[in-house]
């Protein structure tokens, strides 16, 4: 829901949570004697409430380290210290690691509180059940087994065993099938004037698809060697399962639309997305600077202070990874749709329109001053250079205030300057590694998915209202494409992971032995070992989601961690970087500390493996 709707209602009903029972999980006082009963069973009490458990979304969805980080996708530049979960020193006092934690049983004891309020509401009590699965799918991925509660936490209680997930994810999946169908809900969450926010039939089926992938990963596959990725497929159920689910999330539709129209920051609320979180900068309450959220800000080099240059406010963090330059091939439409690789200057005066944000807000471009310009890695040095002095022009800084430059990206990336007066290329460097490249400003390009065409010019990071899509239907032609791959039936697995390069431009694949010698553009390092048929389905994965905040979980599930961070995560050398001294591999993010310590059903022997 917007937020125009939200914030209206939200501080009552926060204060009255708190008053009724405390937001933490495991620490669960009744902090005073007054009873939520009265507000919560009136119309405007429930709807309040309803309101603000879809709030809880805002705290966990748009996050990045603990999602992305340490994999092999991205890389922090310019010299910025890498994340704990990069590194894999995470331990169970680290903060992000709480935070989560008890972020995401907010959003359940929300859920379960809306249950119990709106027992004679059919859609609220739908869309509460949704809200407590996805919680739950989220806490299973990161953290393995946890208390599994289904009721509304108000009371001292603090006795809250871990559940094994072969009792979590068959009651995931019995709670999602049976709203799936619900009648309350609408069929789906694309209106006649756009996303509604709402939960939808068909976003339940997106989140059945994703618990069924994972739990046949988790309940039907085993590890049989951690450092190789190897497993053995022990049942195919939940995957036949997933494949069913996915493919009707789908529910018929075609990828008609241009991969760069799907997440144009001009193109809000299209139909393919399934289920986002809204953000709505006009009818923000407080200081709309900083009351949204960051992601347009990650996933890039620093270009710094965009107040100064007109540019973005990237914080050098998740940058494209030297493995991840090599993933599209000549003529996938994703490069250009992924990524911002033409960056207009600045005039210092008229943000919006110079800088940056000029690409959404201008129409003609032909004449407008290019700072930056990003060729990815087969553009040849002739090309290149061609399209260069047909457009020098546009790459005269004059007053504008960014220097311009031009980089071929690859191993040995090629940098371009340019002549101040005629705009014609004045030097080129061909000498030097990626690497070295990535300890400069303004380099590698940026990812612009979460772009926001009316970010405000200033120094926070938080100024982003962009919707955060949670699933869309391209997601869903990958777990497809993934789960018949488990289940067996390789022929339905192309088909559907065809159709998703199809709509990229990109030439199909005629099976999964070939792929390696016809479409791998990288040389992965001798740890990596030989390609599997999952490898495949990963790769397609981060093409077309680079930056949708799955990658850790992909690789998890798919037993793929330690192998993808041995091979390409340059902070990580050998599987013991990611184990502990007892050689036990951190497979999941840890316990947080102090929901053990205020759990009487839990102890320092029901901490995850590794830490």
């Amino acid at each position: 829901m917007k937020k125009s709707i939200l914030y209206s209602v939200l501080m009552a009903v926060v204060a009255v949570l708190s008053m009724s029972s405390c937001s933490d999980f495991l620490d669960a006082k009744n902090k005073s004697n007054i009873s939520a009963d009265s507000y919560f069973n009136t119309e405007d009490g429930l709807q309040a409430l309803r309101i603000a458990a879809y709030d809880e979304f805002t705290s966990i969805v748009p996050q990045t380290d603990i999602y992305e980080c340490g994999t092999d996708l991205y890389m922090n530049v310019r010299s910025k210290e890498e994340s704990v979960f990069t590194l894999y020193t995470m331990t169970p006092e680290t903060s992000d690691v709480s935070s989560f934690y008890s972020n995401a049983y907010d959003l359940i004891n929300h859920a379960n509180c809306c249950i119990k309020y709106g027992e004679n509401n059919a859609q609220i009590t739908a869309e509460a059940i949704f809200m407590r699965c996805y919680g739950y799918y989220l806490l299973t991925q990161m953290f393995g087994a946890v208390p599994y509660v289904t009721w509304y936490i108000e009371d001292a209680n603090r006795e809250y065993p871990r559940t094994p997930l072969e009792e979590i994810y068959p009651a995931l999946i019995e709670d999602l099938e049976g709203i799936m169908n619900d009648s309350s809900l609408p069929a789906n969450s694309i209106t006649s004037y756009g996303n509604s926010g709402y939960i939808s039939q068909r976003a339940v089926k997106a989140l059945l698809a994703r618990v069924c992938l994972a739990a046949g990963w988790d309940l039907g596959t085993t590890l049989t060697d951690a450092a190789s990725g190897g497993y053995t497929t022990t049942s195919t159920e939940y995957f036949t399962k997933a494949a069913q689910y996915a493919v009707a999330a789908i529910d018929g539709q075609e990828l008609t639309m241009s991969f760069e129209d799907k997440w144009s920051a001009l193109n809000q609320d299209n139909d393919e997305e399934i289920f986002s979180i809204q953000y709505d900068r006009a009818n923000y309450p407080g200081d709309e600077s900083s009351g949204g959220h960051s992601l347009e800000n990650s996933y890039g080099g620093y270009m710094g202070d965009q107040t100064v240059t007109g540019l973005k406010q990237v914080g050098s963090n998740l940058a494209l990874s030297d493995k991840a330059v090599y993933l599209w091939d000549e003529g996938d439409e994703r490069w250009d749709g992924s990524f911002m690789n033409t960056i207009y200057n600045y005039d210092g005066e008229n943000w919006g329109t110079t800088g940056y944000f000029a690409y959404y807000n201008v129409a003609d471009k032909s004449k407008l001053p290019i700072a930056l310009r990003f060729f990815p890695w087969y553009e040849s040095q002739d090309d290149a250079e061609a399209e260069l002095e047909a457009h020098k022009a546009q790459y005269i800084q004059g007053d504008n205030v960014v220097v311009p430059q031009a980089f071929i990206l690859g191993s040995t990336t090629v940098k371009y300057t340019f002549d101040e007066t005629t705009g014609a290329v004045a030097s080129k460097d061909a000498t030097q590694n990626y690497d070295y490249w990535t300890t400069m400003q303004y380099f590698p390009t940026v990812l612009k998915k979460y772009d926001d065409a009316e970010t405000s010019q200033t120094t926070s990071k938080s100024n982003d209202y962009r919707d955060v899509v949670v699933f869309h239907v391209s997601e869903m032609y990958l777990v497809a494409a993934e789960a018949y791959l488990m289940a067996g039936e390789k022929a339905n697995a192309l088909t559907y992971l065809n159709k998703v390069r199809a709509r990229a431009g990109a030439p199909s694949i005629g099976d999964f032995t070939s792929y390696e010698s016809q479409f791998v553009n990288y040389t992965p390092p001798s740890t990596f070992g030989t390609f599997k048929d999952i490898d495949v389905i990963l790769d397609e994965s981060a093409r077309e989601m680079f930056g949708e905040r799955v990658r850790w979980m992909d690789l998890r599930r798919t037993r793929q961690l330690v192998r993808y961070n041995v091979a390409f995560n340059s902070n990580i050398s050998s599987i013991s970087d990611m184990s502990n001294m007892a050689g036990e591999v951190k497979w999941y993010r840890p316990i947080p500390a102090s929901e053990i310590s205020g759990n009487d059903s839990m102890t320092d022997a029901d901490q995850n493996p590794g830490y």
